[in-house]
């Protein structure tokens, strides 16, 4: 069975390229095989996701404008990993809170993974949350999160709706295709 194994190359050089709001672009030469090799990539903090599934076994979802696709995304409650000493799992409790007002008694890590390895070092853990209720929240939605729309799925529409490319969004794609593999 193919399973993705770490592998530790000798960085001779880094360099940060551009440094931004969110994320940087750095640019590093390694040796790899006898060649010395430059990349340019993102250095991501990292992300979690929530898959919230309800007692109906329904997945809760939001549509959010995503500026550099230009395109109104169903997506996932996720957030960045970017507080300082925050565990991933605290990071996926505060971003259900913020993104859909909702707590979940029940945790489990339902699949990591990295968005786009050639290019970032992005890694989102997403989590599944069940056992759901409101939580009191004072968070104020800004910018793009100030208009979302909110939706409970069924998870066999959410399958169809990947399955057609009709849900582009990466992490929401992950979960629900990890959901159907583990639920069905």
């Amino acid at each position: 069975m193919p399973k993705d194994e770490a592998a530790d190359f000798s960085v001779t050089s880094r360099q940060t390229v551009y440094e931004g709001r969110i994320w940087n672009v750095v640019s590093e030469t390694f040796d790899y095989n006898g060649e010395s090799l430059t990349r340019d990539f993102v250095e991501h903090t990292g992300a979690v996701a929530v898959a919230a599934l309800n007692d109906a076994g329904e997945l809760f979802m939001i549509r959010q404008y995503r500026h550099p696709v230009r395109k109104n995304l169903w997506e996932l409650p996720a957030g960045l990993t970017d507080l300082p000493g925050e565990s991933n799992l605290d990071a996926a409790k505060r971003e259900l809170a913020e993104e859909a007002g909702l707590r979940a008694e029940t945790w489990q890590s339902l699949q990591t993974f990295h968005t786009t390895p050639g290019g970032n070092d992005e890694s989102i853990e997403i989590f599944l949350a069940t056992d759901l209720s409101e939580a009191e929240i004072d968070f104020v939605r800004e910018g793009e999160e100030s208009d979302m729309k909110e939706r409970w799925v069924t998870l066999d529409e959410a399958i169809e709706s990947v399955l057609k490319s009709e849900i582009q969004n990466p992490a929401a794609v992950v979960a629900i295709l990890a959901l159907a593999h583990r639920l069905k």
